[in-house]
């Protein structure tokens, strides 16, 4: 609980801070990497970085955290708070760090406001910072204890089993622990963090959406080649593993996490994707088909052309096996080669969607907007609607609610 006193301050200097969080941030990470290039390897994506989302993210998360204190003084941002939690967890994130993040941030704030900062402000910041940190360190502990993982060593080799091209720029890749020890637990709709050695020898992290259901030995992700557009560069990791990975190879995972997960209810369900999202709603099919659920089911996926609709065979066949599911194809171009389907972006008018479903989103940013949009016109109440984000979470703050 934010004391009085600080909450009065926080109240007072949220939006003079707020304005300067996004050069706060940017300095806080310039300094901090100049200082301690070692975090550079492996813990931080020099893509998130270098397109500033990494910075935009944590900005808005410090803003959020701050806003709900002052909102509800007694209670924290829990979704907010749980989406970093398991991202950390991914990770590796220790305790120890968010003394080094502190240090970096708290000189960053007194460089970009300068007098500004005084006495009182700095201590009612330290103490937002604190309860944040401190809600995060406990979650992020209890998630590690669950997984069996050690977040000082936290990954794991896995063999490829196999390697499948799924179109021109997705591949599959199947995978089995390499020291065939047990397979940790997972739930549809997670992620690993895929850790690779890159050609200057520093360690480069991505995390991807598992593409099969959580077995007891195999485990799949499924990857889009990112190309390099405008001035935004290649994904550095994507374009590794497409390279050089071939089946018989060895991958570096995490143990699985993400609080996306497809629950035990009974009620009708709508996973709706575009694009590569439509890996976790693979997963959750065939979690649904293995396990023989009778679940109503609307899968609705928009892609480019059918051709580049990874999966687009796994899903019909799956869809097929579910004795109450139903699929829709949206194609930007080539419509016509799959039966069926229609032309454009996704458009649900006419769709007769349950408004007691239970809605999972994965795709793009904007396509993730228009489409909760809809499903809000649709009748369909905001907290039925779950998504997840590939790459830092700039959504969160302002999708809620």
């Amino acid at each position: 609980m934010l004391s009085p006193e600080s909450a009065a301050v926080i109240r007072a200097t949220l939006p003079a801070v707020g304005g300067a969080l996004d050069e706060i941030t940017a300095r806080f990470y310039g300094t901090m990497f100049a200082e301690q290039p070692e975090l550079l390897d492996g813990l931080f994506n020099r893509g998130n970085q270098a397109s500033g989302e990494q910075r935009r993210a944590l900005a808005g998360s410090i803003a959020s955290f701050a806003q709900a204190l002052l909102a509800v003084p007694d209670t924290r941002p829990d979704a907010l708070l749980a989406r970093i939690a398991h991202k950390h967890a991914a990770l590796g994130v220790t305790e120890d760090q968010y003394t080094i993040v502190h240090k970096y941030l708290f000189r960053a704030i007194g460089d970009v406001l300068g007098e500004a900062v005084t006495p009182e402000v700095a201590a009612a910041w330290d103490e937002v910072y604190w309860l944040m940190a401190g809600a995060l360190i406990a979650q992020e502990a209890r998630l590690y204890q669950e997984a069996q993982v050690d977040p000082r060593n936290p990954w794991r080799q896995w063999n490829v089993v196999e390697r499948r091209e799924e179109s021109p720029e997705v591949a599959s890749f199947l995978l089995r622990p390499a020291d065939d020890g047990p397979v940790p637990p997972a739930r549809a709709g997670q992620y690993v963090s895929v850790r690779v050695l890159m050609p200057d020898g520093i360690h480069q992290t991505r995390q991807y959406s598992l593409s099969n259901a959580p077995g007891d030995r195999l485990r799949r992700i499924t990857v889009k080649r990112v190309a390099s557009v405008a001035e935004a560069p290649e994904g550095e990791v994507s374009n590794q593993l497409h390279r050089t990975v071939r089946t018989g190879g060895e991958l570096t995972l995490s143990a699985s996490f993400g609080d996306v997960v497809l629950d035990d209810a009974d009620t009708p369900l709508v996973l709706a994707s575009a694009g590569i999202g439509c890996t976790p709603m693979v997963a959750m099919l065939e979690h649904l088909a293995a396990t023989g659920s009778a679940r109503p089911v609307h899968v609705l996926h928009a892609d480019r052309t059918p051709a580049d609709h990874a999966l687009r065979a796994d899903t019909r066949h799956l869809v097929e096996q579910l004795p109450d599911a139903r699929a829709e194809f949206w194609y930007e171009q080539d419509a016509a080669e799959e039966p069926g389907s229609r032309t454009g972006l996704m458009d649900l008018d006419g769709l007769d969607l349950p408004a007691d479903a239970d809605v999972y989103l994965c795709g793009s940013l904007p396509f993730m907007r228009a489409v909760r949009t809809q499903l809000l016109q649709a009748g369909i109440p905001a907290r039925r609607i779950r998504y997840e984000v590939f790459g830092p979470d700039l959504w969160l703050a302002h999708a809620e609610g």
